[in-house]
């Protein structure tokens, strides 16, 4: 694998590759960025195909949590971590213990949390080994789960996006689509159900599709139908790369804003975007709510303040649509040019 040459790798400061063979952890630890503060960026567990695929995931992902950081105005840097293997298989205290001795040895420069395939519960193994942890339950002395901020904050992203695209600032039958229904996907399906949009769900975990559809009355749909619908919204809230040459031309959406990391699958498909007309909120600012909870957190800033910072997303949203216009740019490079101007000396 080659780092230095990766089209991936954007000037990372330091990328670990950890193999702990007593405890069967083979895991990579990316800092990109710590001009704001220290790096902070979850623990995803993944049963990545290759070791490559596994380095472009978190290259990928530290890099977008700098400018996630740095546009949400918290203080701190990008950084990420990846444990390849299953978490429904491999999943034991041994090797969450022998992941956190690697993120202590690294002496506060990351910071870690929850992500796909983590817990709060994970975290809580994790800080058994190092004080270097965020996103933890209450009784373990953190705010709690971040997925409620996380879900919020694309809430404010898909109402900014409305009313951009639809002129009205109301949620009331407008056609969401969301990809991927888990911690974060549910709680978002919760909030716009009980603003009273359409939504039609999918998940490739069966027990995730039917609580949503039982609890919300949503529509459900094989996973590869989901960017077809006849919709006003996609929520991707799975995982990353989805916006791309073969699921862009199939959209009918106008708006698109989730959960997910890594949306877009290359540069030109935010162009693509824009030359179709959709209004698209770039991931690491309609995804930001769970950093701010985990910054707080972090921070021991006043946990009350956390929501309201959340709603300001929205703020943020319409300063990038407006920064976009204004230039002429796809509204990914005016996020990009606004996150560069705050976080680069």
């Amino acid at each position: 694998m080659a780092v230095f040459d990766s089209p991936d790798f954007d000037e990372h400061e330091q990328v670990l590759f950890v193999n702990d063979r007593p405890a069967g952890l083979r895991a990579i630890i990316a800092i990109h960025n710590t001009n704001l503060g220290p790096s902070l960026g979850g623990c995803r567990m993944w049963p990545y195909a290759t070791e490559a695929e596994a380095l472009r995931d978190v290259l990928r992902l530290s890099r977008g949590m700098t400018y996630k950081a740095a546009m949400v105005g918290v203080e701190l840097g990008g950084g990420k971590s990846v444990i390849i293997a299953d978490a429904h298989k491999d999943k034991r205290p041994e090797l969450l213990h022998a992941m956190g001795r690697w993120i202590d040895s690294l002496g506060g420069r990351y910071i870690t949390g929850e992500d796909i395939g983590t817990n709060p519960l994970d975290m809580a193994e994790i800080r058994k080994e190092t004080k270097f942890v965020s996103c933890l339950r209450k009784q373990d002395g953190g705010y709690g789960d971040p997925a409620p901020m996380t879900a919020l904050g694309v809430y404010q992203a898909i109402d900014a996006g409305v009313e951009r695209a639809f002129a009205t600032t109301s949620l009331k039958g407008v056609r969401v689509a969301v990809q991927g229904v888990g911690n974060v996907g549910a709680r978002l399906c919760a909030l716009l159900a009980e603003a009273g949009a359409e939504l039609t769900v999918c998940d490739i975990f069966a027990d995730n599709l039917e609580r949503v559809v039982e609890r919300h009355g949503a529509a459900s749909v094989a996973p590869d139908e989901i960017f077809a619908l006849e919709a006003d919204v996609f929520a991707p809230c799975a995982m990353g790369a989805v916006l791309n040459d073969e699921t862009i031309p199939q959209l009918k959406a106008k708006v698109i804003a989730g959960a997910a990391n890594n949306q877009l699958a290359g540069e030109r498909h935010g162009q693509m975007l824009a030359e179709r007309g959709i209004v698209y909120l770039p991931d690491y600012v309609a995804n930001g709510g769970g950093l701010i909870s985990c910054a707080a957190e972090w921070y021991r800033h006043d946990p009350a303040e956390v929501e309201k910072n959340v709603m300001r997303i929205r703020e943020t949203c319409v300063e990038i649509l407006e920064y976009a216009e204004r230039n002429a740019v796809p509204s990914h490079e005016a996020a990009d040019r606004l996150a560069e101007q705050r976080f680069r000396p």
